[in-house]
């Protein structure tokens, strides 16, 4: 195998908001990571099961399961729940439920919409290591 391929990470990106969902796919690819990509977090569980990725990045607000369900669900889960997640928020109100609920829901760290790529990149190499 050789050492690209064993080098790169694979990150799950669960988001409804189609511009957004392609916009970080491309950025993360751009920076070399294996991107995969769901629309909502109604078979998120599965999907991370099947896949194993290296991260998670979820969005907290989306129809029929919200991200705090899902990341309850995969944290839940002792086959998958190592893998880092970080949740994506709005501003305010939402963005002080995850600082409050952080713990509670699993998650290991988020970013505010619209993000920063360079610090999402940040966040995603410190949780990679």
């Amino acid at each position: 195998m050789n050492d690209v391929k064993m080098a790169q990470k694979k990150i799950v990106v669960i988001d409804d908001e189609g511009d957004l969902l392609k916009l970080t796919r491309t950025r993360l690819e751009a920076s070399g990571y294996k991107v995969l990509t769901l629309d909502s977090g109604e078979h998120a569980l599965e999907f991370v099961r099947s896949e194993k990725p290296d991260l998670i990045l979820l969005d907290i607000v989306m129809p029929v399961k919200n991200g705090c369900e899902v990341c309850k669900e995969l944290k839940a889960d002792k086959a998958i729940a190592n893998i880092p997640v970080i949740v994506f928020t709005a501003q305010y109100p939402e963005e002080e439920y995850v600082k409050i609920n952080t713990e509670e829901i699993g998650a290991d760290d988020y970013v505010l919409k619209p993000f920063d790529a360079q610090e999402l990149l940040a966040k995603i190499k410190f949780l990679m290591k």
